[in-house]
């Protein structure tokens, strides 16, 4: 099997070569990637194909995508506050460049499609847990074209009959998450922060709440679905039910490393939702045997990967 995985060389798809490659069923792997948020280190020696450019230039994804029996698009202009300071961007990234590879997909032989969409989709619909099937609710730009991501997949398998399955990720973390830029994501910030001694920074009153789930466990559902084919052409919520507050992380971060670290609080963001729980039925109707990884587990791993790096 040959997979393209677009945003290769980022935090979830340079994990995601890493486990598609030790799959035996899984013979190559190629990359797309303009490189402006990934990195060609996170791909150094694993012997993926890397097509530098964007999911936005249809040559380059007709050269990757050409032989491909699969295609896992995680390409996107992440983080709500970027969407909010330039949401034409995150459009045309996130949007537009799920179109192209969608078109692609279908120029190549109809390739199967599995997509990240976000829970941020779900936004100021306060229900929790939240089900796939609730009212989309999203407050920023970047949710929005994650809304629209999935939204093409769906409408792909129904007018084209694609083979498609758009994942919801909720808050993924793990080794190779970047820190100490403005778009940071939570934990790689305060583990970064922690480390080198400075207060962690804290949107808001820290009980705000996220279903943190390990990219190793995100990469052990995207390879059983590319290698199962398995498709669902509605949404399905990657997390699996847990909701943590960012103090409770901070406690459990303050555990890992066996010592307190300060907190700085500071204004709530705008675009961030309040709370995020997923409801992980569906889910687990199609991978029945995936066992996540536990929040403890998945910090330890992640400290030790930011010391050694």
């Amino acid at each position: 099997m040959r997979v393209v995985v677009t945003g290769g060389a980022g935090f979830i798809g340079a994990n995601l070569v890493r486990a598609l490659l030790e799959r035996p069923e899984v013979a190559e792997v190629r990359v797309v990637d303009d490189l402006s948020t990934g990195s060609k280190a996170n791909l150094a020696g694993l012997g993926a194909a890397l097509h530098e450019g964007s999911v936005l230039d249809p040559a380059l994804l007709d050269e990757a995508f050409a032989g491909a029996d699969a295609v896992v698009h995680l390409a996107a202009l992440p983080s709500v506050p970027r969407s909010v300071a330039d949401p034409v961007a995150s459009h045309h990234a996130n949007a537009t460049g799920t179109l192209e590879v969608l078109q692609a997909a279908r120029r190549a032989g109809d390739l199967y499609v599995a997509a990240a969409s976000s829970s941020s989709v779900y936004g100021a619909n306060r229900e929790l847990p939240k089900r796939e099937a609730m009212r989309t609710a999203p407050m920023s730009p970047y949710a929005v074209s994650k809304l629209a991501t999935e939204a093409y997949l769906t409408a792909f398998h129904h007018c084209y009959g694609l083979d498609v399955l758009p994942f919801r990720f909720f808050n993924v973390f793990g080794p190779l998450q970047p820190a100490g830029h403005a778009y940071a994501a939570v934990v790689p910030a305060f583990v970064d922060a922690a480390l080198a001694g400075r207060p962690l920074q804290v949107h808001g009153d820290g009980g705000q709440t996220r279903d943190f789930t390990f990219v190793g466990t995100v990469t052990r559902v995207l390879c059983d679905a590319v290698l199962r084919r398995v498709v669902h052409p509605d949404p399905v919520n990657l997390a699996f039910g847990t909701r943590t507050s960012l103090t409770e992380l901070v406690a459990e971060l303050e555990s890992v490393l066996g010592r307190p670290v300060a907190v700085e609080h500071t204004a709530p963001r705008p675009g961030d939702v309040r709370d995020s729980q997923a409801d992980n039925a569906r889910l687990r109707s199609l991978f029945p045997d995936v066992r996540p990884v536990p929040l403890r587990e998945g910090l330890e791993r992640t400290v030790e990967w930011f010391r050694e790096s």
